[in-house]
């Protein structure tokens, strides 16, 4: 097999600019001095400082797995080897030749092997021992290790594991260990270099360079998510993102990528939100959170617009878990949640962060927007997690009312009405041109429209000719056991 080669950047850096030079001379000298003295006031960070303090409680993690090999003493990895040999070559694997077992020993089949599954990174945040790092690196472990920079080698014990946050927290036994200092992540600011440290593709207390892209980016459920361009790789997981400061602000979690490796973008989970989530780890092994019950999106300006909110804020509610505490203190899908407990909601991805952080058990004021007004309702938070049972919808037939937004609708039969859990509305059985181009179908049950409930037919046909014609047409749809609003445009816009 041909070897690859490997190539020193410098030499291939001044071939390029050698190239250059000769492709641009000109029959006038050029004179170079302004240039020169141009790239000298030109200063970068230095960020030896910065990897001299930190690097050494940057720590390489490795994880194993323990695998059952068969009555051959083969893993099922080996047997797919052996099935591809057997295959594409007409012969078997060769295989080791199988040795008697001693008296009083496993046979085979009873046997285990372990063998290395993953590498990571991650970093020590206190002297006598206790280690950040992702989740998903020790997710799946029989044995975790943990390799420091001066070589020393632990066995860790896995104290805890959050996979909504994706944070994990170890524990090795050592006394008067480096450590990192942890710094506030709610004073980034985007623009600000920062540096990461870690293992990409097991390569040990590789220094990476770049500036915030993003200070809180959606990407999940419970984490406003720290965008950056500093370069993370596999193996870089869990370890510290570090401001100029020398203060960690950040864990390297999750990159954007088509290919697998950095294309540009990563992210970092916000060090106050890891640490809130490191303190119940190490207290009670878990993360315990506030559960509401429903499912949420965000409020766009047509939906704001249509129900009459002074602007496009709040988390807008698609679906309501039956039996779920939100149930049972009486939000309605269609309503928007503007605060919890007083606190804006400015996005819906806030509602599950906000609510998570009430202890189960306790009350929380619930701020909803319905039907043009506002409405205050008590709930009492359970805790999340909880199994919930699907809502199923019945069959559609009746006769149909159209009109000039692509809509066919008939009454709902008391049997779709207990089925769809409705008291009333009207079940879509055709779409076309504008219905069809907001992606309503057939099956579709509306219940409202702008700010008013539908109870049958007769009634959605006399709101709709009050409504204008040439405008879109807000309404709040139930497909499944979701709910949303949907603005629809007229057929011939």
């Amino acid at each position: 097999m041909k070897a690859n080669k490997l190539f020193p950047i410098e030499k291939i850096a001044s071939t390029l600019v050698l190239s250059a030079c000769v492709g641009f001379i000109a029959p006038t000298a050029i004179n170079a001095t302004p240039v020169a003295e141009a790239a000298a006031t030109v200063g970068l960070p230095d960020f030896t400082e910065l990897v001299e303090k930190s690097g050494p409680a940057v720590v390489n993690i490795r994880t194993t797995e323990k695998v059952q090999l068969n009555q051959n003493g083969m893993s099922a990895e080996d047997e797919q080897m052996q099935e591809f040999f057997r295959r594409f070559f007409g012969t078997p694997m060769p295989t080791p030749k199988q040795q008697p077992t001693p008296k009083g020993r496993k046979t085979p089949q009873q046997q285990e092997e372990e063998v290395p599954r993953g590498v990571g990174s991650g970093f020590i945040i206190s002297q006598d021992g206790y280690v950040l790092t992702n989740a998903h690196v020790v997710d799946g472990a029989s044995e975790v290790y943990v390799k420091l920079t001066d070589k020393r080698e632990f066995k860790a014990k896995v104290i805890g594991a959050d996979r909504r946050t994706d944070v994990a927290v170890l524990k090795i036994d050592g006394s008067k260990l480096p450590r990192v200092t942890i710094g506030d992540s709610d004073k980034i600011k985007a623009g600000e270099w920062v540096i990461a440290i870690g293992s990409p593709f097991d390569l040990d207390n590789t220094v990476t360079a770049g500036i915030i892209s993003a200070k809180a980016r959606d990407t999940g459920d419970y984490l406003p998510l720290i965008q950056t361009d500093v370069a993370v790789n596999p193996g870089n997981s869990g370890g510290p993102l570090i401001n100029m400061r020398g203060e960690v602000i950040g864990v390297n979690s999750q990159i954007y990528s088509r290919s697998g490796g950095y294309m540009g973008i990563s992210f970092a989970i916000p060090i106050d939100e890891a640490m809130r989530v490191v303190e119940q780890l190490k207290s009670a092994g878990k993360v315990v959170r506030g559960y509401l019950g429903v499912e949420r999106i965000d409020v766009t300006k047509e939906i704001a617009d249509g129900l009459g909110l002074a602007k496009a804020q709040g988390a807008q509610i698609q679906r309501v878990m039956p039996g779920s505490p939100a149930e049972k203190a009486g939000i309605e899908p269609g309503d928007v949640i503007q605060k919890v407990n007083g606190i804006v909601i400015d996005k819906a991805v806030d509602l599950n962060r906000i609510v998570g952080d009430i202890k189960p058990g306790g009350k929380a004021t619930v701020t909803v927007w319905r039907r043009g007004g506002v409405k205050d309702i008590v709930v009492t938070v359970a805790e999340a997690d909880a199994e919930k049972a699907p809502v199923k919808t019945g069959k559609q037939k009746a006769e149909p009312a159209s009109n000039v937004f692509g809509l066919t609708v008939t009454d709902l039969t008391e049997a779709q009405k207990r089925d769809a859990h409705v008291s009333g509305g009207v079940i879509l059985e055709g779409a076309e041109g504008g219905a069809a181009r907001a992606g309503l179908q057939a099956g579709d049950i509306i219940t409202r429209i702008f700010n008013a409930d539908i109870k049958d037919a007769k009634e959605f046909a006399a709101v709709m000719a009050k409504v204008d014609q040439k405008k879109p047409v807000l309404l709040l749809v139930k497909r499944g056991d979701v709910s949303k609003f949907v603005a629809v445009r007229p057929t011939n816009q």
